[in-house]
């Protein structure tokens, strides 16, 4: 079973390497495109997949992590702005690269401040039968929205989602 916080991990791994590709693309809209149509839905069912599942056992089982993870929240609410903008637009346009940026610095900042205040108390607290249990979850959830199916990019919320899970 795999445990939720390697899951995690390796999709913050992708989109990384993946973001730098992007930058390699800038004169290729193509094959940008190519790269980015993807990896917006991952950033999509990454985010849906924490808010449903990760999250939720981290407020449970982690004392005073409200403020991280209400900033989490509106991280992936920003990200998915980013992704919106960039939809809305011809890809390879200037509009549509600077989706890609705010999606991007609101990605980094989320990956930098989730592995430190919010992985890593997680893994001390939570027993790894329940980092599998959340994993397995997670991972059917990732299977069952493959390449966005079924997710809007709406926001969340990070005042609904914490009144709805504090």
């Amino acid at each position: 079973m795999p445990d939720v916080i390697r899951l995690i991990l390796d999709d913050h791994e992708s989109f990384r390497a993946r973001f730098a590709e992007l930058e390699q693309l800038r004169d290729d809209p193509t094959a940008a495109a190519a790269v980015w149509a993807p990896l917006a839905a991952d950033l999509e069912v990454h985010a849906s997949a924490e808010e449903q599942f990760f999250y939720p056992q981290l407020l449970k089982r982690v004392e005073d992590v409200e403020d991280e993870t209400e900033d989490a929240v509106s991280d992936h609410d920003e990200i998915r702005h980013g992704i919106r903008r960039a939809a809305g637009n011809e890809p390879g346009s200037d509009e549509w690269w600077a989706g890609i940026q705010d999606a991007r610095e609101a990605n980094d900042e989320h990956l930098a401040e989730e592995e430190a205040d919010d992985l890593a108390p997680f893994l001390q607290k939570a027993s790894l039968e329940v980092r599998q249990e959340v994993g397995e979850k997670f991972a059917a959830y990732k299977r069952e929205h493959a390449h966005g199916a079924g997710l809007d990019y709406s926001d969340t919320g990070a005042d609904q989602y914490m009144a709805e899970h504090t």
